[in-house]
């Protein structure tokens, strides 16, 4: 089974934002209240049986269940026969939304995260099941929206069928995304001829196997004197004003923009390391702990965790080529030379220097080289017979280069 997800641009009228706008209110007000209801259920058992309580709390019945999905799901069905708000709402969306609450609470106890957050502000719904010829040129028919224009920038996927649809709201406007599926079943991508390893490094986004450091563009950076100057007028206007809510309008589509110039990168990345080899070996690492450490800012600019994560292993699906983690221990203290242990290196000991072979070279790209190294032993290749693989001068190799520049990576030597 093969899901494929498209996004395109609405061009809506004055009707239909508001009936937008009003199922994304009515959706905040049931995913607060259900949350709400299930904090207050679990603070009325938190009190021993034979002292009360210092905080004042609600007196809930012994007797009455643990608000779950499926008791909230049920009095969403009781209060949309009297609550006019909720009986203008699409029953699915709602249930839906219940069903996002319920998977933050999971997401909670799996992961030790704390309690979900009450929303300000609701910025997407979905619709989990389509309408029959629901898509035509230029237009989509959604349940209780009816048709929508759309900005059809590519053709519909032939062979998939429309699964479910999200709107989205973002500061420059409404965005549909349709997931499409087709049960054709994906077949396993066979492990390829050249292999590339890619370390993330400090210094540079990414040290590659071949000898490059590529450096990341500092997107957030270069708009920061702009958006410095928007956030000081901002701070001058009434809150809540006109001035004030087009100035946050004017700050959206800047982050906007940042985000996009910076997803733009990523794939054309993605897609000239995809030309440089057909195995894609990376480490297995959390950048979520990268984000809350020394390099938090570098790390959360560049956005290295969603281009390892998630560009990169769909850009290689996309090129058939083979993707694979490996073990992220010990990459910069072991010699991609002789395959011995150098010892603990700090953190500016930028250069590998091997005591027992001699080999030295740059420490990312050293550390790039074992990965590369980790990944072949992993798919049961020997590092002898394919430690050349990846050709150094080849004629392949120095056509990606020429792409590389022309997409301005910037690279340190």
């Amino acid at each position: 089974m093969i899901n494929l997800t498209y996004q395109f641009r609405l061009d809506l009228n004055r009707r239909q934002e508001l009936e937008i706008e009003h199922i994304l209110d009515v959706c905040r007000s049931v995913y607060n209240y259900a949350l709400a209801e299930r904090k207050h259920w679990l603070r009325s058992r938190k009190s021993p049986i034979n002292s009360c309580s210092l905080v004042s709390e609600f007196i809930i019945p012994a007797d009455q269940p643990y608000p779950n999905y499926n008791v909230q799901a049920k009095n969403l069905t009781i209060a949309k026969q009297k609550n006019q708000d909720l009986k203008s709402v699409n029953a699915q969306v709602l249930q839906q939304t219940l069903k996002t609450l319920d998977k933050a609470f999971t997401d909670m106890k799996s992961q030790g995260r704390g309690f979900p957050r009450y929303k300000k502000k609701m910025r997407s719904f979905v619709f989990p099941a389509m309408l029959k010829n629901c898509l035509a040129i230029g237009k989509v028919k959604l349940p209780q929206l009816g048709w929508l224009k759309i900005r059809q920038s590519r053709e519909y996927p032939t062979g998939f069928v429309p699964k479910q649809a999200r709107i989205v709201k973002k500061a420059s406007g409404y965005y549909l995304l349709i997931v499409f599926q087709s049960q054709e079943v994906c077949p396993d991508i066979p492990i390829g001829k050249t292999s590339l390893g890619l370390d993330a490094g400090i210094e540079s986004f990414l040290a590659t196997s071949t000898g490059e450091l590529i450096k990341a563009p500092k997107f957030l950076l270069k708009a920061q004197s702009q958006l410095k100057s928007l956030q000081r007028r901002l701070k001058h206007k009434n809150k809540g004003s006109n001035n004030w809510l087009k100035l946050q309008n004017k700050i959206g589509r800047l982050h906007e923009k940042v985000s996009n110039t910076r997803k733009n990168w990523h794939f054309k990345l993605a897609h000239n390391l995809c030309d440089l080899g057909e195995n894609i070996f990376i480490e297995d690492i959390n950048y979520t702990s990268w984000s809350r450490g020394i390099v938090r800012k570098p790390s959360l600019d560049s956005g290295i965790g969603g281009f390892m994560n998630q560009v990169l292993p769909y850009v290689c699906w996309k090129r058939d080529g083979f993707y694979l983690k490996v073990d992220k221990n010990g990459t910069s203290q072991e010699c991609p030379n002789c395959g011995k242990h150098t010892g603990k290196k700090q953190l500016s000991e930028r250069v590998h220097n091997c005591q027992y072979c001699g080999h030295t070279e740059q420490r990312d790209i050293a550390s790039a080289k074992v990965i590369r190294n980790r990944g072949l032993i992993a798919v049961g290749h020997t590092v002898s017979e394919n430690a050349c693989e990846v050709p150094l001068i080849g004629s392949d190799v120095l056509a990606g280069f020429e792409q590389l520049t022309l997409f301005e990576l910037v690279k340190c030597h």
